[in-house]
């Protein structure tokens, strides 16, 4: 196979990892890599991300203080048996009738954070998908609190800008 070829393989078929994180203006959980195969049922999201990572992540940085867990709504997230472990562990989480399902606009790490993420690591070529993961690893360390602080207290200018366009495109108004 000619270098040339090679180089567009790369390009075609990048290296890619399934990754979940979270934010809040005073801090940021450590990255959470799902394994490549496996299907983000509310099993694997309930012991993966929820008890395992998630909370012993907020007992330790919110020390028993409050704190409000916004989640995105995808299937895992919204059954019967995740609510109870929701209702069990992170009282206070916003439900479905509190936070629109869909609402890229409206949630800090899609409106900034993966993309920020991603660019920082944007064309650079990885040859397996552990470097990768450690290329996100040190990206993910390098986001200061200031960059927190103002992505996490600019959602409520987009909640207001949202109401104010009656949930159709906001973005013009910010």
């Amino acid at each position: 196979m000619s270098p040339k070829r090679r180089l567009a393989h790369n390009r075609l078929f990048p290296k890619s990892v399934m990754v979940w994180a979270g934010i809040t203006a005073t801090g940021k959980t450590p990255l959470v890599f799902i394994e490549r195969n496996v299907k983000i049922n509310s099993e694997v999201y309930q012991k993966i991300v929820l008890m395992d990572n998630l909370l012993p992540w907020v007992t330790q940085h919110f020390a028993g203080g409050p704190f409000i867990l916004q989640q995105d709504w995808a299937p895992s997230h919204g059954s019967r048996s995740t609510l109870a472990v929701l209702e069990a562990h992170f009282p206070g989480f916003l439900n479905k009738n509190l936070w629109p399902a869909s609402s890229p606009d409206l949630n800090p790490m899609d409106f900034s954070v993966w993309g920020m993420l991603e660019g920082k690591i944007a064309g650079k070529v990885f040859a397996t998908v552990d470097d990768l993961k450690a290329a996100l690893e040190v990206a993910w360390a390098s986001i200061d609190d200031g960059y927190l602080r103002r992505t996490v207290n600019s959602v409520k200018k987009r909640l207001r800008a949202c109401v104010k366009a009656r949930g159709s495109n906001f973005e013009i108004l910010l």
